[in-house]
């Protein structure tokens, strides 16, 4: 988990310095174009905010396949969904992270099992986060650092897996077949477009995320996830990564 203990704010309600995250967000949240970035240290904050380059979340230009590094700063009508998912040991106790952003206003949610991975709890919050939206009828922008997750439906692997029979190309079964079939079903009936932003670089809202998701896979008395495939739960373990 990265630990910032600074936020720059060079465009937004009052620019400059914040030692924690709430000052800072209530700053940049809903505001049109801001920039931020978190730091470790003071210093770091004072020269970036001398010359703000580069904003948080960052911004670059789109790309049609792959993970994207697009704007993902919260705009007003749409929603900004930021998912993330960790897993002690990996895999082991196992935590997912939300922060959702709609018009100014944001929410959080976090939820865990005991035993599972970190790409089954990246795709967790994923489902999670679009089962509850509660804007369904409004554009979502959905944020993670899991390129596993990105790639699956941007790239179309997941939905060719499904045609397949959940059979990858290399004719080996695809993993996570229970959760990708939720994802699949869920976006069929949004205007939603998945981002990858980089994990572990700043952003307040993926860092918040990642604070949630840890905690949550500390947690004593998690439940048992039932769709994770491991030695003594539900047959061999398959590899996480395509």
């Amino acid at each position: 988990m990265t630990s910032k203990k600074y936020y720059a704010v060079a465009s937004g309600r009052k620019p400059g310095i914040y030692d924690n995250w709430p000052a800072a967000q209530a700053q940049v949240t809903g505001y049109p174009g801001a920039k931020f970035k978190g730091f470790p240290t003071r210093k770091a904050a004072e020269a970036w905010l001398k010359k703000p380059t580069t904003c948080q979340p960052s911004v670059n230009p789109p790309r049609k396949t792959g993970p994207s590094n697009s704007d993902t700063t919260p705009k007003a009508g749409e929603v900004t969904i930021y998912t993330d998912g960790s897993a002690r040991y990996n895999p082991g106790p196992g935590g997912y992270g939300i922060v959702q952003i709609y018009n100014g206003e944001q929410k959080e949610r976090s939820g865990g099992y005991k035993l599972t991975t970190n790409n089954r709890m990246e795709l967790m919050g994923c489902i999670v986060a679009l089962r509850e939206l509660e804007h369904r009828d409004k554009p979502v922008t959905l944020c993670s650092d899991s390129s596993y997750m990105v790639n699956g439906i941007v790239k179309g692997w997941a939905k060719n897996w499904r045609k397949k029979g959940w059979i990858k190309s290399d004719k080996k079964p695809a993993v996570n077949p229970d959760l990708w079939a939720q994802l699949l079903d869920l976006i069929e009936d949004l205007n939603v477009t998945f981002k990858w932003v980089k994990g572990h670089a700043g952003n307040p809202f993926n860092e918040r995320c990642d604070q949630l998701a840890v905690a949550c896979a500390r947690q004593e008395g998690l439940p048992p996830d039932a769709g994770y495939n491991a030695p003594g739960v539900k047959g061999p373990r398959i590899p996480e990564f395509e």
